[in-house]
C-alpha cells in the first residue's frame, strides 16, 4: 500500500516576511537630493503610490466585480474605453486632488487639463492611468505611466498648457507602476531609478530594487511585427539583422510589461511610424517622456526619429511620437541602421 510521502519543508528564507526599506521611508530619506525639498514632491509620490495600490486591488478582483469588458464609449484619442480605464483614471485623479500637492493633472482619457482646485500646488502631472486595456480581459500585465513636473505659471494660478509643454528634460520625477504577477512602482527624481515591489498583506510598498541599471546590450527586440510591412525600410532592415544573430522577439502588447522586461534584462522596444500612424502611436507627454527619461536615469537611450525621445518639443497635449528605446547598444545599432543612406537603384539596359 503506498505511503504518502511528507511533503519537504521549505527553506524559512523562502517564507519570511518581507523585511526592509518601505517606499515612504525611502522617500524620506532621499527628499534631500530632490531640486525644492520641502516634501511637496515626496507627497505627490506617495500619492501616486497610494493611488496604485487601489488599481491593484481593482485589477485583482475586476473579474468577480465585474468591471472587466468595453465601457462603450471612445476616450480622446478614439480608442475603445476598458471599464478599467475609467476606474483607474478616477481614482488617480482623486488622489492627486486630495493630495493637494498636483495643482493639475492631463490624463490619456481627457481631452483637457484637469484642474484640481489646488491653485497653491506646486507641481503638474501627466499621466496615462492604465496603460495596455486590450490585455484586461486576458490577465496579462498592464501598468500606470506618469511624469511630474514644476510648473512653471504663477502658484495661485490656474495651470495652463505651458505647465505641461515644457518639454522633457523638465521633467522631476518620472516612473510606473506594473500589474503583473507582483506589483511593482519604479521611479526616478533624476538621481538613479529604484524599483519598489508591493506586499498586499501589509499594504506597503517595499525597496526590492535599490539601483537599477539597464544592461549595456540585449538579444530582446520588442515590436508589434503585425505592422511588418508598414515599418520603415531602416527599421525592417534592423529587424532583420537582430533575427540573422537569433535575438528573440518578445512582444506582450502593454507597454509598460515589454519595457519593464528589457529594462531588467536587455532589450529594445521599438514602436516605428506605420502608415497608420505616421508620426507615431505612442503619446510623448505621458508614454514617451517618462520612459525615456527613466532609461536614461537607468543608463539606457532612447530616440524618436531625428535624435532623443526628451528632446522632442511639445505642441499638443495628445502628441503622438515614434520611439526606440532600451539598452543603448541596441538603440546605437537601430540608429545606424537608420543613419544608413539608402542607395538609389541602378537601372539597367538589355
Amino acid at each position: 500500500m503506498h505511503t504518502p510521502s511528507t511533503p519537504t519543508p521549505l527553506p524559512e528564507h523562502t517564507i519570511a516576511s518581507p523585511v526592509g526599506t518601505t517606499l515612504e521611508r525611502y522617500i524620506m530619506q532621499k527628499q534631500i537630493e530632490f531640486p525644492y525639498a520641502t516634501g511637496e514632491l515626496s507627497q505627490l509620490l506617495r500619492d501616486i503610490a497610494l493611488a496604485g495600490k487601489i488599481i491593484n486591488r481593482e485589477v485583482n478582483r475586476a473579474g468577480l466585480a465585474g468591471i472587466t469588458g468595453a465601457y462603450g464609449q471612445q476616450n480622446v484619442q478614439g480608442e475603445d474605453q476598458q471599464q478599467l480605464d475609467v476606474v483607474a483614471n478616477i481614482r488617480f485623479i482623486r488622489a492627486l486632488r486630495n493630495g493637494g500637492q498636483a495643482c493639475a493633472v492631463l490624463s490619456e482619457e481627457e481631452d483637457d487639463i484637469i484642474h484640481t482646485g489646488n491653485d497653491h500646488g506646486k507641481y503638474v502631472v501627466a499621466i496615462d492611468p492604465l496603460d495596455g486595456s486590450s490585455n484586461i480581459n486576458v490577465n496579462v500585465s498592464i501598468g500606470t505611466i506618469f511624469s511630474i513636473y514644476r510648473r512653471v505659471t504663477t502658484v495661485g494660478s490656474k495651470a495652463t498648457r505651458e505647465d505641461f509643454l515644457q518639454g522633457g528634460r523638465q521633467q522631476v520625477a518620472a516612473g510606473y507602476i506594473l500589474y503583473g504577477s507582483s506589483t511593482m512602482l519604479v521611479y526616478t527624481t533624476g538621481h538613479g531609478v529604484a524599483g519598489f515591489t508591493y506586499e498586499p498583506s501589509l499594504g506597503e510598498f517595499f525597496l526590492s530594487h535599490p539601483d537599477i541599471t539597464i544592461p549595456q546590450d540585449g538579444s530582446t527586440f520588442s515590436c508589434n511585427e503585425g505592422y511588418w510591412f508598414e515599418y520603415p525600410e531602416c527599421v525592417r532592415t534592423y529587424l532583420m539583422d537582430c533575427k540573422r544573430q537569433r535575438f528573440a522577439g518578445r512582444y506582450v502588447g502593454s507597454l509598460v510589461a515589454d519595457y519593464h522586461r528589457n529594462l531588467f534584462t536587455g532589450g529594445i522596444y521599438l514602436y516605428p511610424p506605420t502608415g497608420k500612424n505616421p508620426e507615431g502611436k505612442l503619446r510623448l507627454l505621458y508614454e514617451c517622456y517618462p520612459l525615456a527619461f527613466l532609461i536614461e536615469q537607468a543608463g539606457g537611450k532612447a530616440l524618436a526619429d531625428g535624435g532623443p525621445v526628451l528632446d522632442v518639443v511639445p505642441t499638443d497635449f495628445h502628441q503622438r511620437a515614434p520611439i526606440f528605446i532600451g539598452s543603448p547598444a541596441m538603440v546605437t545599432a537601430y540608429q545606424a541602421c537608420a543613419d544608413e543612406p539608402v542607395l538609389p537603384t541602378t537601372a539597367t539596359t538589355a
